[in-house]
């Protein structure tokens, strides 16, 4: 059954509930070589020797091995978040003398809890699972195999990926290694391993029904541009699955379950999962930058049919039409050589059937990487190496701070949190920060900031940071302006005095 853009309904493998509340709460969505980081510690990126030459092949239908290896990685994770949630109040006077009329809505803040899953990739704690697990969470509580439950702070997310690291701190943890998703093939047997519905440790079995799948989500903000090239399986996957493992038969992970397409909420018989290729580029970046480093093109791009094949007299009927060059800061593909017309059919050796392939490919680049791509010019191949630019057309690496810095106030009587990138996106602010455990008796508490509220300005001058935050109103007495971002999105000002 084909999959058609504007009529899907996906839900997000996660699984939401009150903190007074044990019903679940689903999530839906409508929507038309590596870096060798841990070189001390044994982990995904460095495949251990000893593993190599003991990983048997796999036989069909056969999947204890490939379940024995990866169920000891995969954790349970678990959220907590403050959240408005509007609520109908009663007066009981004005009820019972026939005023009310039923009472008025009111916003409140409240705990809720949500849950997922993660794979560990690291010895030492480092684990990647979905930026939607993680998303505004205030506390992240890890739940090994063994029973054993740890807090992890959060490295830095990936909104345009899904992706998110998270670290807790311990030692000789059980961990995946990557396999290749690029060498996967439709048909190949597949497990996915999670927790859904908070049944720990669930192992389900598929096969891989599709790949390089686009369009699945719509993520809201306009710094948040999708990077999508799904693996698609008919594992069951289900709300709580969300971050965790897709492995091959050889246990090896090939994906991070993300997302399913269902009407209801639950598995209807498909499902998504980002491929290793990018997880193993966005993790490393994450923990090494503590943002993405995304190397560009510089190309307009459209997906080659049957119609632009005749309309433009194109040599070929598939890969991707360079329709135009980017403007600003100068295309990487045009000083190469690209030209308009071009198709481009390959990368890297690797062929780009459709946009998902290619912009995968080019997403697990950096500024400054140079990338050979093989375009069909009026019927001939030729190959260009193209040096790869940043979105502000230059191979500069930036450098980001990573989610996890918070800085406790005693004077303020809080703990102040840079915000992530996804945050960023929700709320469309550049910077500021977020608070997180106030003391209702302190002396922001006192003012009536809660839990969750963005601060964007002090007394009408921007604020990048928690430490900024805090630096500021170190100390501070007398009138003090705020501006920010309440807990239901509304922009407000403040201005109070500190004594």
């Amino acid at each position: 059954m084909e999959i058609k853009s504007n009529v899907k309904n996906l839900a997000i493998a996660g699984v939401l509930s009150s903190a007074t509340t044990l019903g679940a709460y689903k999530l839906f969505l409508e929507k038309n070589q590596t870096d060798a980081l841990f070189t001390n510690t044994p982990s995904a990126f460095t495949r251990m020797v000893s593993d190599a030459g003991n990983v048997p092949a796999g036989a069909p239908g056969e999947f204890t091995y490939a379940a024995e290896k990866a169920t000891p990685a995969v954790v349970h994770i678990k959220t907590k978040m403050t959240r408005n949630v509007s609520r109908q109040m009663f007066d009981p006077f004005e009820d019972f003398f026939g005023f009310g009329g039923g009472g008025n809505r009111r916003s409140q803040p409240e705990t809720q809890e949500a849950s997922g899953s993660g794979v560990i990739i690291s010895a030492d704690g480092y684990i990647v699972t979905n930026n939607h697990v993680v998303q505004d969470a205030d506390e992240v509580t890890v739940i090994l195999n063994d029973k054993r439950e740890l807090k992890a702070k959060v490295i830095s997310t990936d909104p345009s990926t899904d992706i998110a690291v998270i670290q807790v701190k311990t030692s000789n943890l059980p961990f995946l290694t990557f396999g290749d998703s690029d060498a996967i093939k439709v048909g190949e047997w597949v497990l996915a391993v999670g927790n859904p519905f908070n049944l720990e440790s669930t192992v389900t079995a598929g096969i891989v029904s599709a790949k390089g799948r686009q369009n699945i989500i719509d993520r809201d903000g306009g710094d948040v541009n999708p990077l999508e090239s799904f693996i698609q399986t008919d594992a069951a996957v289900n709300p709580g699955n969300s971050g965790g493992a897709l492995v091959n038969l050889k246990g090896e992970l090939i994906g991070i379950n993300t997302a399913i397409y269902s009407r209801t909420g639950q598995f209807a018989g498909y499902s998504f999962a980002v491929p290793v290729g990018i997880v193993k580029k966005v993790a490393a970046d994450l923990i090494k930058y503590g943002n993405v480093q995304r190397g560009y093109l510089g190309v307009n791009i459209g997906e080659v049919n049957a119609k632009l094949v005749e309309e433009k007299d194109l040599k070929v009927n598939s890969g991707v039409y360079v329709a135009g060059f980017a403007k600003s800061g100068g295309s990487a593909a045009q000083s190469a050589g690209l030209k308009v017309n071009d198709v481009i059919v390959k990368i890297d050796g690797i062929e780009t059937k459709s946009m998902a392939k290619l912009m995968e490919l080019v997403g697990r680049k950096r500024p400054g990487e140079t990338v050979v791509v093989t375009v069909n010019r009026d019927g001939e191949l030729k190959d260009f190496n193209v040096t790869l630019k940043n979105k502000d057309g230059n191979t500069n690496i930036i450098k980001g701070e990573t989610v996890s810095s918070t800085v406790t106030s005693e004077y303020l009587g809080a703990k102040i949190a840079n915000l992530t990138e996804s945050e960023k996106a929700k709320f469309k602010v550049k910077g500021g920060a977020k608070l997180v455990e106030v003391d209702p008796e302190g002396r922001i508490g006192y003012q009536g900031f809660e839990n969750g509220f963005v601060i964007t300005k002090i007394d009408d001058k921007e604020v990048g940071n928690a430490k900024e935050v805090a630096d500021v109103l170190a100390n501070r007495r007398g009138k003090v302006r705020i501006e920010g971002v309440d807990l239901d999105g509304t922009r407000v000002k403040y201005e109070f005095y500190l004594k």
